[in-house]
């Protein structure tokens, strides 16, 4: 994990910013870490010791911002994620899938092979999450 300021966040592009529920901003990162083979590169908790106040991963090259629901600041409490896929385009889809699977992610489209060339599926994290995972299709 770095110490840095440049680990607090991106200074380009656009980067996802997660707000996970009931309080599983510290499992998150373990699952994302697990799943998506994620690079934590800071985590900040809050005053209180227990919730993340802010956390920087790094997955597939690309930066996640995350954090738990904070009502007091104007959040929302138990919120249900919806409306957002974050995508994952990778090199081996079927690899990425099946990590995920085995860290217990729930499969809502099953990666198959699509019409325009990708092996592809969605699936929801444990947080309620949706996330595709893409590839070009093999060929032999």
């Amino acid at each position: 994990m770095a110490d840095d300021h440049n680990a607090q966040g991106p200074t380009t592009g656009v980067a996802p910013h997660l707000t996970i529920p009931s309080r599983g901003g510290q499992a998150a990162i373990e699952f994302y870490t697990k799943a998506f083979g994620a690079e934590e590169l800071i985590r900040h908790m809050a005053e209180d010791g227990e919730r993340l106040m802010h956390a920087h991963l790094r997955i597939n090259g690309g930066s996640v911002l995350l954090n738990d629901e904070f009502p007091e600041y104007g959040g929302e409490q138990d919120i249900a994620p919806k409306g957002v896929t974050l995508h994952l385009q990778v090199d081996d889809a079927d690899e990425w899938w099946n990590r995920a699977m085995l860290a217990g992610a729930v499969p809502v489209f099953p990666l198959a092979d699509q019409f325009w060339g990708d092996r592809y599926g969605q699936l929801k994290d444990p947080f309620g999450h949706s996330w595709s995972i893409g590839s070009p299709i093999k060929t032999k």
